[in-house]
This record gives C-alpha cells, sequence and structure tokens, in this order.
C-alpha cells in the first residue's frame, strides 16, 4: 500500500485537527501506534509542522469523515492520474567512489571464472558499463597488464546471494538451451551453497617425481615381507654380531711374533 509524503508531518495534521484513532492514523502514514499517540502527547515529532493532507491532494474530506464515523473505516490514499505507470528507474547499480577502481579487477574475475555470465548480468553485480565489459574480455581494456582478478564479494561490490542467483539463472538458461557443458563449467554453474554441501573429489597427485615405483594394484605387504629378514640368518651369534672368524685373528699374532718384522 502506498504511503503519504512526510508521513509524520501529515500524522501531526490529522491528531490536530482531526478525531481519528490513532490506529487509523497509524495504518495510513506506516507509523506505530504508540508513535502516534506520543505525536498526541508532544512527546514525538516536536516542533513539526503539520502537513495537510487534503490541501496536498493526498486525502479527500469525504475520507476523513467516513474514518472519523467508523472506527473501522481505513483511510485510502486520494488516486493520483499522473502517477499511474510511473516506475522507479532502473540504471546501473551505484558505486561508491572508493570502490570503482576496483571495478575492472572484479570484471575479470568474472569473466575468468563465470564466462556463461552475460555482460548484462555484470554489469548489475558489479555497477559498470557494457563497453567496459567487451574491453575485459577481448583484453583491449587500457590497464589490462595491471588488472588482477579479484572476487566481486570480497570487493564488497556485490552479496554472495546476489552472485548466486545471477549464476543460478544462467544455468537454467544453458540447461534450457541443450547446450553441452564440460565437468569444469558444470562445477561453476553451481552455487556456494551447493558447492559446499558436495562431497570432496579425489585428485590426482601432479607431482610425479617419486612415485616411480607407485603402484595401484601392487601388494605392499608382500614387498615388504619380502625385506624383512628371517629368523634362520640369526640362528648364531656371530652372524648376528657379524664378528670376524678366528683364523683371521691367528694370522694377524703369527704376523706380530715374527722377528723379521
Amino acid at each position: 500500500m502506498a504511503k503519504p509524503l512526510m508521513a509524520k508531518a501529515t500524522a501531526v495534521w490529522l491528531v490536530d485537527n482531526t478525531t481519528i484513532s490513532f490506529k487509523q492514523i497509524a495504518d495510513f502514514v506506516g507509523l506505530h501506534e504508540l508513535e502516534v499517540q506520543g505525536i498526541a502527547d508532544g512527546d514525538v515529532a516536536a516542533g513539526v509542522k503539520g502537513f495537510d493532507p487534503v490541501a496536498n491532494n493526498q486525502l479527500t474530506q469525504a475520507e476523513i469523515d467516513a474514518a472519523e464515523k467508523s472506527p473501522l473505516h481505513k483511510l485510502k490514499l486520494k488516486f493520483n492520474p499522473a502517477a499511474v505507470g510511473e516506475e522507479k528507474r532502473r540504471g546501473p547499480r551505484y558505486t561508491p567512489l572508493s570502490k570503482r577502481q576496483d571495478r575492472p579487477a572484479s570484471i575479470l574475475w568474472l569473466v575468468k571464472f563465470h564466462p556463461e555470465l552475460s555482460d548484462g548480468q555484470i554489469s548489475k553485480l558489479v555497477g559498470t558499463t557494457k563497453p567496459t565489459i567487451q574491453a575485459i574480455r577481448e583484453r583491449s581494456h587500457w590497464n589490462i597488464a595491471n588488472i588482477q582478478p579479484i572476487d566481486p564479494v570480497a570487493l564488497g561490490l556485490c552479496r554472495q546471494s546476489e552472485l548466486d542467483a545471477a549464476v543460478q539463472k544462467a544455468a537454467a538458461k544453458r540447461a534450457a538451451e541443450g547446450a553441452v557443458m564440460t565437468d569444469d563449467e558444470r562445477r561453476r554453474l553451481v552455487s556456494t551453497e551447493q558447492s559446499l554441501g558436495m562431497s570432496p573429489e579425489p585428485r590426482i597427485p601432479t607431482a610425479i617425481e617419486g612415485l616411480e615405483t607407485f603402484t595401484l594394484s601392487g601388494n605392499r605387504d608382500d614387498e615388504d615381507e619380502d625385506e624383512k629378514p628371517s629368523a634362520r640368518d640369526f640362528a648364531d651369534a656371530d652372524s648376528f654380531f657379524n664378528l670376524p672368524d678366528s683364523n683371521d685373528d691367528e694370522d694377524e699374532d703369527d704376523d706380530s711374533d715374527d722377528p723379521r718384522r
């Protein structure tokens, strides 16, 4: 339901000039009933000048009379033919001055990781123009060499829910067109909540160094058993401690007793 202009000033005028109940005035101007009662007591809107809704073509006198006669009657805003079909102009999203230099980085991130998004969707997400998006897609932007892709959510240019909604819309469009998507594209088209709920996929190690002996079907236990020394290798103390033979000691003693040395 549309609300009158200058709601609090309108409530002040209705409290001062009519006998309409606080509930009816609160419903009409969009305030709380206790706030309207505070206006009547002088605790709220002190010094606010009343705004006449009848003189300003927002309310009719017949509507006020009907509300004064019946406490259940709800005030209705006067019909204004000039306002028919009037809608708020929808332009690009406003971006604060402190964040405008971050828009090329966020556009590059969206183009790189979500190429399925259209220029119109990217324009609504980060508040930019289509020529800028096209220049970054074609890498003809004047500062493309120094631009690093950064998530627009991390930069505060859009909310995660808005990005997920745009991605889901792109996914539905691709599915309706019947285009065959790769696994990488399919992972990009899911929302953050869905991707966080997925089970982790097994990954194959990319480093090959040190994996020459790695096999998928071999049994490591059998190889370990072959490498383990058996109990019969340590049958006596000499083999266990790897002591030298006694004949070598006797030869060394004979050599030391030889007078020619």
